[in-house]
């Protein structure tokens, strides 16, 4: 099957790569220097003497999904099925950062959708919700992602993604609340024009799997 992808779906990067200035890897690593320099520490002792450039490599892999799009992780993975009944994967382990300090944002997402003729592997949702985490975020606009990245896919009857996460900017440090969630949700199509396709949607959500 041929996929037809909307354009503004298939960018990964932040901005055009014309628009990025060029930050070689020995940048970053001298970045993360002059950080430690300013917190009063020194970078050269034994404890140090590594962690900028593994600070550079972890921060390359917390936000790898820059560097992926959705034609190169679907694969093809989209086919023809002709049912019309819901389709949910609950509980995806989330990890994402926030923009606004860079610190972890951990939690769990619950997507589902109605087919309209097309279904999509299962792996795949996960895999999109891990694209989109694996970037610099605010919650709500990582939810709307995922949400638009299936309903631009296939085109389904409806959409319907939650979103509950912890934030370690409101643990660690600010506010220092820790044990509070925020959930967020986005609904497409029927999810959002029906009540009882929400509903049934919210009640999958809150059952407990037994295996």
């Amino acid at each position: 099957m041929t996929l037809s992808i909307p354009p503004q779906l298939i960018s990964a990067t932040a901005l055009p790569n014309q628009q990025l200035p060029h930050v070689t890897e020995s940048d970053m690593i001298q970045a993360v220097r002059t950080l430690l320099i300013g917190l009063g520490e020194n970078p050269d002792r034994e404890g140090l003497k590594d962690t900028p450039k593994r600070v550079v490599k972890a921060l390359q892999f917390i936000t790898k999904g820059y560097d992926e799009s959705l034609d190169e992780l679907l694969n093809g993975a989209v086919f023809t099925e002709d049912t019309n009944e819901m389709v949910l994967v609950r509980d995806i382990d989330i990890f994402s950062s926030c923009e606004h300090h860079i610190l972890p944002i951990i939690g769990r997402a619950h997507v589902a959708y109605i087919p309209n003729g097309k279904v999509i592997g299962l792996s795949k949702i996960a895999r999109i919700c891990e694209m989109y985490a694996r970037r610099l975020q605010v919650q709500e606009r990582l939810t709307i992602q995922i949400a638009d990245a299936l309903q631009g896919l296939l085109k389904p009857r409806g959409v319907a993604v939650v979103l509950e996460a912890t934030h370690m900017c409101m643990v660690m440090r600010g506010v220092q609340k820790p044990g509070s969630w925020t959930v967020t949700s986005a609904m497409r199509g029927v999810f959002a024009e029906d009540v009882r396709t929400r509903q049934e949607f919210m009640n999958l959500i809150r059952h407990n799997a037994s295996f």
